[in-house]
């Protein structure tokens, strides 16, 4: 049974989480012949302040970085 874990960034509406759900259900069960009852799909919605690139604070990242 897969178990796809997706971290992101709150903010995305239940739509959206429901549509990359179905596709990635729908990719196991076609491509590696999974029944879609046995994909889990979690999503993970992480503030920004707790996500770190290369040891920095994302928010620092990006504001740093050149536009």
């Amino acid at each position: 049974m897969p178990i796809v874990r997706i971290s992101l960034f709150p903010g995305r509406d239940q739509e959206r989480k429901d549509a990359v759900a179905s596709e990635i259900t729908k990719v196991f069960s076609t491509v590696m012949g999974i029944p879609t009852a046995d994909t889990i799909v979690l999503f993970e919605e992480i503030e920004k302040a707790d996500w770190y690139r290369s040891g920095v604070p994302y928010t620092r990242n990006v504001a740093e970085q050149p536009e």
